[in-house]
């Protein structure tokens, strides 16, 4: 029997492989998607989904201890890490269905529940069945890296893909790694009751972030509790009785042992590459994943890669989605055009929120000098967050000569909502001006990029304007 031929053939059943797989379906193409394990991928089963189910636990347990300081008594907090993790089960069993076989079935793709083989560029086999393709996609996504820490193998320890399932809540938690990942479980763990230490290697605290806004997040989480141990290296790990020690080497030569009852790694990603013939095809690849160009193609004809898997990409489902978009635009119709990352935004889910788009501060400098703006206004001024009694913090917007945003970035309550405006105004070059003229809601979060925006107005309002005006307005 002939092997059937698909416009498109996906590999991965996460964000990438399954936007590539409906919108192709949707498009009118013929379309197949393999899945070896469970579709929804990385976000829907260890990532994205159960991480900001098991925050939302611990930012109850956070506001019931300070409920106080709005006359409301709640007594000793008692957390059941059973329930908490049972919530985090349920939401992703009401959102499994929507990344479910059936439903993308339903939209028409021929999904293949098994482990793919790649025989040929246009050929795969899945459970002894050979599938031909003008178009393979690989989206096999990451998994959690693993430092060559010595003794590491020898004891227990928690990735993102076990802590979901962890069994009792840690007295103390060690967590190496300091990224948004690290820092959200972290936070999360400390609400909930662990005394958590985080080590990071890197000297500075989210130093991808702007400094400014990274230094403030960093105090509200020391000031709960966490304890970060930066430009630390984990030179060793080993068991004492039911204890998880971590040895640090210190910037300054010190070391320090620190003693945990659980051990969390979270310091990076690895691509997935192996096990499913993507060698025997010739498709070049480094440490990162699949090197594409910038359109998504690789360097073997008809075979391209999306998502998490393409090397030096960010690592984001949102990212993820972005990519397959484009893919289905070169990959199906005529000409083809590089995905663009100008405006994409970051979030990390900690309380609160940190968001970005764009440069840093020290990144425009760097590009465009001392001509930048950078206008900033404190969140926990806002009457809203006062209202609320939430954490501050800042909004902080860069521009260029002409008042263009260039960066923006927010922490404070709803952050990863309120990016959204920064990127739409990054994206299609707005100025501060322009968005100070937005009428904003009152009272709102939002209208801390409001007030930002007007800080250029106001500083440009001296000398002769303000002459001027003023000299107008009294003419009568």
């Amino acid at each position: 029997m002939n092997a059937p031929t698909y416009d498109l053939l996906a590999i991965g059943g996460g964000t990438a492989g399954l936007v590539t797989a409906a919108g192709g379906a949707g498009l009118g193409a013929r379309v197949a998607l393999i899945e070896r394990h469970r579709m929804g991928g990385e976000c829907l089963w260890n990532g994205c989904v159960p991480s900001k189910a098991l925050i939302a636990a611990a930012r109850s347990a956070q506001q019931a201890r300070g409920a106080r300081r709005f006359g409301i008594e709640t007594g000793p907090i008692t957390v059941h890490l059973d329930e908490a993790l049972a919530h985090v089960k349920r939401v992703q069993d009401r959102i499994a269905p929507h990344d479910s076989p059936d439903r993308f079935r339903g939209l028409g793709v021929d999904v293949f529940e098994g482990s793919a083989r790649i025989l040929e560029p246009g050929l795969v086999e899945v459970n002894g069945r050979q599938l031909r393709t003008r178009n393979l996609v690989i989206a096999t996504g990451t998994r959690p890296a693993v430092p060559p820490i010595p003794g590491l193998t020898d004891v227990s320890f928690h990735t993102n893909e076990t802590i979901f399932e962890i069994a009792t809540l840690p007295s103390t938690l060690l967590v190496i790694g300091g990224g948004p990942i690290g820092t959200e479980l972290a936070q999360a763990f400390a609400r909930l009751g662990s005394t958590v230490h985080v080590i990071e290697a890197m000297p500075s605290f989210f130093a991808r972030e702007d400094a400014e806004v990274a230094a403030l997040l960093q105090q509200q989480l020391e000031a709960e509790g966490l304890r970060f141990h930066l430009g630390a290296q984990a030179s060793r790990v080993r068991t004492e009785g039911q204890q998880t020690i971590v040895t640090l080497s210190r910037a300054d030569g010190s070391t320090l042992d620190l003693a945990g009852d659980a051990l969390l790694i979270a310091v990076g990603r690895t691509p997935n590459l192996k096990d499913f013939g993507l060698e025997t095809i010739g498709v070049k690849t480094d440490r990162g994943g699949v090197i594409t160009d910038g359109t998504l193609r690789t360097n073997v004809p008809g075979v391209w890669a999306v998502g998490d898997i393409v090397s030096g990409g960010l690592k984001f489902t949102h990212v993820a989605d972005h990519m397959a978009r484009g893919l289905l635009r070169n990959a199906l119709f005529p000409g083809s055009s590089a995905i663009d990352y100008s405006a994409v935004p970051w979030v990390t889910y900690t309380d609160p929120e940190l968001a970005h788009v764009g440069l840093t501060e020290a990144e425009a400098r760097e590009r465009h000098g001392n001509s930048i703006g950078v206008w900033k206004r404190d969140v926990g001024a806002v009457d809203r967050v006062l209202t609320d009694s939430a954490p501050g913090g800042l909004v902080k917007i860069i521009t260029d000569k002409k008042g263009r945003v260039i960066g923006g970035h927010i922490l404070g309550p709803h952050a990863g909502d309120m990016i959204g405006e920064l990127t739409i105004a990054l994206k299609h070059r707005m100025t501060v001006g322009q968005l100070g003229a937005v009428i904003h809601p009152y009272p709102t979060t939002a209208e801390a990029i409001k007030q930002a925006s007007e800080m250029r107005v106001k500083s440009t309002f001296s000398g002769w304007k303000k002459s001027l005006v003023r000299r107008l307005v009294r003419r009568g």
